[in-house]
């Protein structure tokens, strides 16, 4: 764990992460997350982080880096236009409640049920993405009201248990309500900071003492993942914002679909084998 070669490799190997989770995080307004939260599950292991706590390492550390990213991938899809203001401020208090609700409930599940989690709410967004057209939908607006809050405290809730900053969940979910996919990507890019800041400091004051977590970890937040994955992230988070609005709105659907079906069906095959 300590041979220089081995470092310089896991380095690396962070680095390049960080460089594809900040492209997502502005191409597709995941925030990273969806990409961060399987990575770590296979690297911890190096470690010796135990099975029990490898994904609250995982999801808390991925957490943590989303909130830098969210913060320069908000910022860019604002300077365009492209964002709801009305639409996120609206959602923006329920979400947060979700938020606490999903972080709760993270902590105190075991590692598998996490890793379940994740893996089967990825393939369900992935199977919607998939075999729907850029314009499908159920509405032509979202619902306001009580429907609204509901709507905005899940994508709080299961965001938080997943490690993802609110578009794997929020972009679908806004599509089908008849958001343009562009101003859908725009306003879950700032749901990431909703859901990444309340969340992240619940896994460091729950996972405070805790056993089974690797070194240098606040909490359940290891500070050598997120000292690694965030610089990378953040200079590549512009380039996914360039490519999010000169990419069709079609291919750019498709192309999350893909990648979130290969990544649940990695993760659930590492579940149950």
């Amino acid at each position: 764990m300590h041979d220089w070669q081995f470092l310089v490799a896991l380095a690396a190997a962070m680095a390049a992460t960080g460089l594809v989770s900040g492209v997502l995080a502005g191409l597709l307004g995941v925030g990273g997350g969806i990409v961060i939260v399987p990575v770590l599950f296979y690297v911890l292991p190096l470690f010796q982080v135990p099975e029990a706590t490898q994904m609250k390492v995982a999801v808390a550390t991925s957490l943590a880096t989303i909130i830098p990213t969210s913060i320069i991938s908000a910022r860019k899809h604002h300077a365009k236009g492209a964002m709801d203001v009305g639409l996120l401020r609206s959602m923006a208090p329920a979400m947060f409640a979700g938020v606490l609700l999903g972080t709760a409930l993270a902590v105190v599940l075991k590692g598998p049920g996490l890793t379940l989690v994740f893996a089967v709410v990825a393939l369900l967004v992935a199977l919607n993405m998939g075999f729907t057209g850029v314009d499908s939908r159920m509405r032509d607006t979202v619902p306001q009201g009580a429907p609204r809050h509901g709507i905005a405290a899940a994508i709080g809730a299961v965001s938080a248990m997943m490690g993802i900053g609110g578009g794997t969940v929020g972009v679908p979910v806004l599509s089908l309500f008849g958001v343009p996919i562009r101003q859908a990507v725009a306003t879950c890019s700032a749901f990431g900071l909703v859901i990444s800041v309340p969340a992240t400091v619940g896994f460091i004051l729950a996972g405070i003492g805790a056993e089974g977590r690797p070194p240098f970890s606040l909490g359940w937040v290891n500070l050598v993942g997120f000292a690694l994955i965030v610089p990378s992230s953040i200079i590549a988070t512009p380039w996914g914002v360039r490519l999010a609005h000169s990419i069709p709105p079609l291919l750019l659907k498709r192309a999350f679909a893909l990648f979130l079906a290969i990544t649940s069906s990695r993760m659930l095959y590492t579940l149950f084998t």
